[in-house]
């Protein structure tokens, strides 16, 4: 308790991880960065193994009742010592010199309040290894041209402790993405490292192209963000959980509740523009 104040502090979110947990954390401990930081793992309500892997690895368990992704990074990140807190997932693992190439980035400019990367996926269906390729390029071409980012994965963004005022508990999945993008841009200068990734699991892809785009994307993020933020509550809940890498069959009733679900919700997210909703 009386040591210096590390770096670093990763806040990962985890229920019911037991499965991946520990090598997230394995490729954490082979950081080669020369400086202190700290691993916080918040159990959001696991009723597995999660915790007690994550406190053999030597990381920090705290624990949030609140269920979803926004309340336990906010804990997570409310427990953290370090200067920067560095947010990821349970299902991710680190090149050696991730955390190494993050302070270097904040280190070229004084006024940064954030550095982003990308994430891969380097198992899974080729549609979802292209799509992570051209969203990123895109973000980092967007970058190049104009300074600003315009999209963050909460696999890999790092912000300043003191730049940050808390996540946005009435969002869910979105809210750790856009809402604190929109948060950190109003604070300082936000950098995208584009060859500093993290490798994620493929497991959210194992559903499909057609449940991912309208679904995943179109329901439980474009239209839940927009709808969560203009109500002030939540309005769309957390999506579903998938903790296996195996597709399960979809039957004509459920491919007929997607396309139903699709079409609401173009037409409701033709009505908002994205650059609008971070910055408005």
């Amino acid at each position: 308790m009386g040591g210096p104040r590390p770096r670093f502090s990763v806040v990962i979110p985890a229920f019911n991880e037991e499965r991946l947990i520990a090598e997230c954390l394995r490729s954490l401990a082979r950081q080669d960065f020369a400086g202190g930081y700290e691993v916080i793992v918040v159990d959001n309500n696991c009723t597995d193994r999660t915790a007690e892997i994550a406190r053999s690895c030597g990381a920090i368990v705290v624990p949030e009742e609140t269920p979803g992704v926004c309340a336990a990074r906010h804990r997570g990140t409310l427990s953290a010592n370090g200067e920067i807190v560095v947010s990821t997932d349970a299902d991710t693992v680190f090149g050696t010199g991730w955390l190494a190439g993050i302070d270097r980035t904040f280190r070229q400019c004084a006024g940064r309040v954030a550095v982003a990367g990308p994430c891969r996926y380097p198992e899974g269906p080729w549609w979802g290894k292209v799509y992570a390729r051209i969203l990123f390029e895109a973000v980092y071409l967007t970058y190049r041209v104009t300074g600003r980012v315009g999209y963050v994965t909460a696999t890999n963004i790092a912000f300043r402790k003191d730049a940050w005022s808390g996540y946005d508990l009435t969002g869910t999945q979105g809210a750790d993405e856009l809402g604190l993008l929109r948060q950190l841009r109003s604070r300082g200068k936000v950098a995208f490292d584009r060859g500093n990734p993290t490798l994620t699991s493929a497991r959210r892809l194992a559903q499909g192209l057609t449940y991912n785009v309208i679904v995943s994307f179109l329901y439980y993020y474009a239209l839940a963000v927009t709808l969560n933020r203009l109500a002030g509550r939540t309005v769309i809940g957390t999506a579903p959980c998938f903790r296996t890498d195996r597709r399960w069959p979809a039957s004509r009733r459920y491919r007929t509740r997607v396309l139903a679900i699709g079409w609401l919700v173009a037409a409701a997210a033709a009505t908002v523009l994205t650059d609008r909703l971070m910055d408005g």
